[in-house]
């Protein structure tokens, strides 16, 4: 079996409402203007996984928050468990939490990757390690799905340190720039606690970045890339 077909296997054939809701999905238009941080609605999501391994480990539940014309909108918020066939370890639970009965009574991955596809809509994605959670959904939605996501990302790992280069070498992890900024995270390992801890930080660096005359998302986007490019220099 190829590396490919490994991470991404054929298209499952999808019961004829399940394709109608994917159909409707990918008709939506992405955004034709400039994605102002002030003014348009992103997505910040984490995903807890059976473990770190791109190629052998699985999706286990996607946690997310929408923040909206820079606030945090808690009541447009999602998370959901998808159903396992099999429940993962015990030191995997011990992480996230989600028990094995709570495993294995999940959301079937097809209807729990639909809701997840409409509560997105086209709206551009944020997370902090973009790398996993990019990978681990986009093997989810086409093994479930067949869809092969391809979506706006923006990696805060990246941006942070871009934005504050004093503190770049002194901090790598989500909980070293959470800690910085007294953000709190009231359940750490759970999708939706860590979502919304990366929404507190995304708000930070929309600050300042529009202190810094950064005032869309692709001018965000286009920091993250120097910012790359810096860390494969150093």
């Amino acid at each position: 079996m190829s590396l490919w077909s490994r991470w991404f296997p054929g298209t499952p054939p999808l019961a004829p409402a399940a394709a109608r809701r994917l159909a409707a999905w990918q008709a939506l238009s992405p955004a034709s203007k400039p994605v102002r941080l002030d003014q348009n609605r992103f997505v910040v999501m984490d995903v807890e996984t059976t473990g770190l391994s791109l190629t052998r480990d699985h999706l286990i539940a996607i946690g997310a928050v929408a923040v909206k014309e820079g606030r945090i909108d808690l009541d447009d918020s999602f998370e959901v468990v998808l159903q396992q066939e099999t429940s993962s370890g015990k030191d995997n639970i011990l992480i996230h939490g989600i028990g094995g009965t709570a495993q294995v009574g999940g959301i079937a991955p097809v209807e729990a990757l639909l809701r997840f596809l409409e509560y997105l809509g086209r709206d551009p994605l944020i997370a902090f390690h973009v790398s996993f959670d990019e990978t681990m959904t986009r093997r989810a939605l086409k093994k479930y799905l067949g869809l092969n996501f391809r979506h706006t990302w923006l990696d805060l790992a990246y941006v942070a340190p871009a934005l504050y280069p004093e503190l770049a070498r002194k901090y790598r992890a989500l909980d070293d720039w959470i800690e910085h900024f007294h953000i709190q995270n009231f359940a750490r390992h759970s999708a939706l606690a860590d979502s919304l801890a990366t929404a507190q930080l995304f708000l930070v660096a929309m600050e300042t970045a529009r202190q810094n005359s950064i005032e869309n998302l692709k001018g965000l986007i286009e920091l993250e890339k120097a910012q790359r490019w810096i860390s494969r220099t150093n």
